[in-house]
């Protein structure tokens, strides 16, 4: 005698695409959590930058350097800063 397996229950198709999350919003997202990430980096360069700056003592090669790199911390911060805008308004008109 066999017994047979107890009929399994299958999922219909209807409201899975309803149910999923947009693409777009997962770009979105996942660009938004980059940008914020570069946005803290680009900060934190900006404050060793500051440290070199303060630590330089005078020295003209130094205090070059960190000028430097205090200005590219600088164009980071508002290049991130205006992707996030840019991405955030982008986001709002889909």
């Amino acid at each position: 005698m066999h017994i047979l397996p107890a009929p399994v229950n299958v999922a219909h198709a209807t409201g899975v695409i309803e149910d999923a999350i947009p693409i777009s919003k997962i770009l979105s997202d996942t660009l938004s959590f980059v940008l914020g990430v570069a946005g803290v980096l680009a900060m934190v360069s900006l404050t060793v930058s500051g440290l070199l700056y303060i630590t330089a003592q005078g020295n003209e090669t130094g205090m070059k350097q960190a000028k430097q790199a205090m200005i590219y911390s600088i164009i980071g911060v508002a290049v991130c800063v205006t992707a996030l805008i840019i991405v955030r308004t982008v986001a709002g008109m889909v």
